[in-house]
């Protein structure tokens, strides 16, 4: 899917690329040819064991995610830059040689408390935090996952120099701004002027289409636009997730990942409203649009199986 110095990540999605997702989907991971998958975000709070998440819980560190040779790289979110450093050195001393900054989640409750996308509204906050997962993982170990902006897609550009200060591994840029959550267009001259700017390698996000659904065929995202500039890799999220959908065997590949739901989760509702976030990618999909609604509003187990079909 990608030349042998572009990186492919698997976006972290909450709710929905978690750790029985990454372990029922493999197959089909392995098959798009990911090179590493970053957990939806682990939160840094004081007095939690990171090792205890439910995300690394069972997981093997530096070694293959989704039975293949697929890094997996724990995310982290928060706004203490000592107790990030306390997750930090919890998961390293665990042997785990990578870590995330979630520093672009968009939804106002999380940015609201100056966590996710709510660091770029906090330059001092944002330094120190870089610096506590710099320090602590060590040089070309720790990245981040970011918006443009909250409110203008030139709030990141403006921060660069602080993210320069820094060795990362990389950063990982939605190329919207937090208040446009999913929808509008991707600001895709914001993101050629970070990229201009950035000293570290860079990673693109924002509807970078992984597969043509119609045709069913593998089809990357054209990075071309932005050369010569070093264009480390693309992250792709919700492209991949719909893909799922748009299988023919979609609907058999779902049964078993509520299978696998129900015997890690063990509670039948909390198993249905985890199938409905993800399903809820696929409502417009020829495949799911009439089945979207009796999945929508199934109330038991039951009602989702004969939903799903």
């Amino acid at each position: 899917m990608t030349d042998d110095n572009h990186l492919s990540v698997l976006a972290p999605l909450r709710g929905v690329t978690i750790r029985c997702f990454r372990r029922a989907y493999a197959a089909e991971i392995a098959e798009a040819g990911f090179d590493e998958a970053v957990t939806p975000f682990i939160s840094a709070m004081p007095g939690v064991d990171p090792l205890k998440d439910r995300e690394l819980r069972g997981e093997k560190p530096e070694q293959s995610c989704c039975g293949k040779n697929i890094r997996l790289v724990p995310q982290f979110i928060g706004k203490d830059p000592a107790v990030l450093a306390q997750c930090l050195a919890a998961v390293r001393g665990a042997g785990w040689g990578f870590a995330d900054l979630n520093c672009g989640c968009p939804f106002p409750m999380v940015r609201n408390k100056g966590r996710g996308s709510g660091l770029l509204k906090n330059p001092k906050t944002l330094e120190a935090m870089l610096k506590a997962g710099c320090e602590t993982m060590g040089e070309g170990r720790f990245s981040v996952k970011t918006r443009l902006g909250v409110d203008s897609p030139g709030e990141l550009h403006a921060l660069m120099d602080i993210f320069n200060a820094f060795p990362l591994r990389y950063l990982a840029v939605h190329a919207r701004t937090a208040r446009q959550m999913y929808g509008g267009e991707c600001d895709l001259d914001a993101f050629r002027r970070v990229l201009e700017a950035a000293k570290m390698p860079v990673i693109y996000n924002g509807d970078a289409q992984l597969f043509n659904l119609s045709a069913g065929e593998a089809q990357p995202f054209n990075f071309s636009t932005f050369q010569p500039f070093n264009l480390h890799g693309t992250m792709y999220g919700r492209s991949f997730i719909r893909f799922l959908g748009a299988k023919k065997d979609s609907a058999e590949s779902l049964k078993r990942y509520i299978d696998m739901s129900l015997e890690e989760l063990g509670h039948p509702s909390h198993v249905v409203g985890r199938i409905k976030e993800l399903v809820a990618y696929w409502r417009e999909l020829p495949v799911w649009r009439n089945r979207w609604p009796a999945v929508k509003i199934s109330r038991s187990l039951d009602e989702l199986r004969c939903a799903v079909g």
